[in-house]
């Protein structure tokens, strides 16, 4: 009867395996990777922190040419209103300087968030069109532009040339500038029109 009971209970010895449990067991979880940092990344709250310097962040970055467009345009705007020759046009000058400085601040750091996401081989982001690794790229309008004011410099201090007339011909910078995007956006439609066609 001990015999009986001991082989039919469902109770097991000390010592004993037991049966398996009814559930399976999942595989041991393997150790968290550590993923190293590149050295070469850059804060995109330190890039925006250095834009309160317009154009510093993207310098940051990477993006000089970048960085000192920014810079120079924050400058005219300024030097426009201090002038005082657009007295009645202040209020848009002055919403438009604070757009472009909030504007720079949030391009640093977005584009050092885009340039960690590159660095990082991250394809689970879509760049924008305009995302380029950063690089000192040679420019024709920046090239010109810097030889023509050092020029129109060297004839005031070198030869004492009067800057009066630059207060009266400054508009027809901006004007020359937009000439130029308008053609290169009508060239740069008609070289996709044309990839499009073959």
């Amino acid at each position: 009867m001990n015999a009986m009971q001991e082989s039919t209970t469902p109770y097991t010895r000390q010592g004993d395996a037991g049966p398996a449990p009814p559930y399976g067991q999942s595989p041991p979880l393997p150790p968290p990777l550590v993923r190293m940092r590149d050295s070469r990344s850059k804060s995109p709250a330190f890039a925006a922190l250095l834009s309160m310097m317009p154009g510093l962040g993207q310098v940051y970055v990477g993006y000089y040419q970048r960085g000192f467009v920014h810079a120079t345009v924050i400058a005219a705007l300024i030097t426009i209103l201090s002038s005082g020759s657009v007295e009645g046009l202040n209020p848009l000058f002055s919403l438009f300087m604070a757009f472009f400085w909030l504007y720079n601040i949030i391009d640093a750091a977005r584009r050092a968030s885009l340039y960690n996401d590159a660095l990082a081989g991250n394809p689970s982001i879509e760049l924008p069109q305009d995302f380029k690794t950063p690089g000192f790229r040679g420019s024709i309008i920046g090239g010109a532009t810097l030889i023509g004011g050092g020029f129109i410099l060297l004839l005031h201090t070198r030869f004492g040339i009067s800057l009066d007339w630059v207060e009266q011909w400054w508009p027809v910078a901006p004007m020359i500038f937009g000439a130029y995007l308008l053609v290169r956006a009508i060239q740069e439609r008609r070289a996709a029109e044309t990839g499009d066609s073959r």
